[in-house]
């Protein structure tokens, strides 16, 4: 007998033979249980020599990790970030310097009416480490929020999957927003999937209970073609809806060795998917550790606008702002402006062209960064997850 891990809502679809195209679009995905996992490791290199004392170089690698759980009555979210850098500048005598810093958090939502985008009640965790600290980061908030946040993903997968379908004409007609639902709701369980049937033959439990949701009997030229869009064709995340949230909590230690000090934090995100290949989000967040005679404030923000040019290529663009402020020291402020052109190779593989603009205030003259900081480099990005 087939196994089959489809939800009973399925049963419910309707297949339709209408020959008009179904207005569908990301809004019309209600998120289900699901889960999804981003992770990327991201590397540059660049060396000079010639017309100068000595070889220069900088080398710089990056690593960043999330992965979102989401149900009717909870978002959980693991994160991690962290980049390391080794140079050496021209100059005879300049020395090789190397820095890293890393952070990992954990935040779940709880919704208080399940489904709703309503009022939640939320935890977080965080540690953190970087070059010169005295003591790693360590931090735990409790706070509430108003908002949700939706996973898109499964359903720009599934408009994607329906248009490839059509453009070989294997697929007659135009699917109604509930079969887009279903086939959704399949594809965002591909983890549930692997768990239960091994990640050697979930592909075939996934895609026949795909095409069962589709409610369309498709040839094996049909079947490969659904193989060939969710395994090779690379799909960037997408988000809609938005979430306030404040708390407070204490740091209990902190990289400059202070330790059980009460902290304070706001924070907003907003997505909005412009269309079907365009995507906007903003996230903020504000922080502030009460220490007698030694507060400090820190402010964040990512503004990004993602483009899907092609299946192969993507043009990233973002934004981000810094802003400290301490008692006892300068207030710094950087504003970052990155524009990636990222070209898949492969599903897991890109090359990527990346120009940046670094902009660094920090109260201090000539101490090597009072000018715009401008760079243009090429490097490659593995995507683990």
């Amino acid at each position: 007998m087939k196994h089959s891990i489809l939800s009973s809502s399925i049963a419910l679809v309707v297949s339709t033979g209408a020959t008009f195209a179904s207005a569908v679009t990301l809004y019309d995905y209600k998120e289900a249980t699901s889960a999804y996992e981003d992770a990327y490791i991201n590397g540059q290199f660049n060396v000079q020599d010639g017309n100068q004392d000595q070889s220069s170089y900088n080398l710089e690698l990056s690593a960043d990790y999330e992965r979102v759980f989401s149900s009717p009555d909870q978002n959980t979210k693991i994160d991690f970030s962290g980049d390391t850098s080794r140079n050496r500048g021209p100059n005879k005598g300049d020395k090789s310097e190397k820095s890293y810093q890393a952070t990992a958090s954990i935040t779940s939502d709880q919704y208080f009416t399940p489904g709703s985008s309503g009022a939640f009640w939320y935890g977080k965790g965080e540690i953190g480490a970087r070059t010169d600290m005295e003591d790693p980061l360590t931090a735990v908030t409790l706070g509430a929020g108003y908002g949700r946040v939706v996973n898109a993903t499964p359903m720009i997968r599934a408009i994607r999957l329906v248009e490839a379908l059509q453009e070989r004409g294997l697929l007659q007609g135009a699917p109604s927003v509930a079969t887009y639902q279903a086939i959704a709701e399949v594809i965002a369980k591909e983890s549930e999937y692997r768990s239960r049937f091994g990640s050697a033959d979930y592909q075939m439990e996934w895609i026949a209970d795909i095409e069962t949701a589709l409610g369309s009997d498709l040839s094996t030229r049909g079947t490969i073609r659904i193989y060939d869009v969710l395994n090779k064709e690379r799909i960037s995340t997408r988000k809609y809806g938005w979430l306030v949230r404040a708390g407070a909590g204490s740091v209990i230690s902190n990289y400059d060795g202070s330790n059980s000090k009460p902290a304070l934090e706001i924070g907003a995100e907003y997505h909005y998917p412009i269309n079907n290949s365009l995507q906007f989000s903003n996230e903020t967040l504000l922080t502030t550790v009460i220490d007698d005679g030694e507060n400090s404030f820190n402010a964040q923000n990512r503004m990004a606008l993602t483009y899907e040019i092609s299946d192969r290529i993507d043009w990233e663009n973002s934004w981000q702002l810094n802003y400290s402020n301490y008692e006892d020291a300068e207030n710094v402020t950087m504003n970052t402006l990155v524009s990636s052109y990222r070209y898949y190779l492969s599903n897991q593989l890109s090359f990527d062209l990346t120009a940046k603009l670094t902009d660094l205030d920090d109260g201090v003259d000539d101490n090597g960064n009072d000018d715009l900081g401008k760079s243009l480099t090429m490097g490659v990005t593995y995507r683990l997850k």
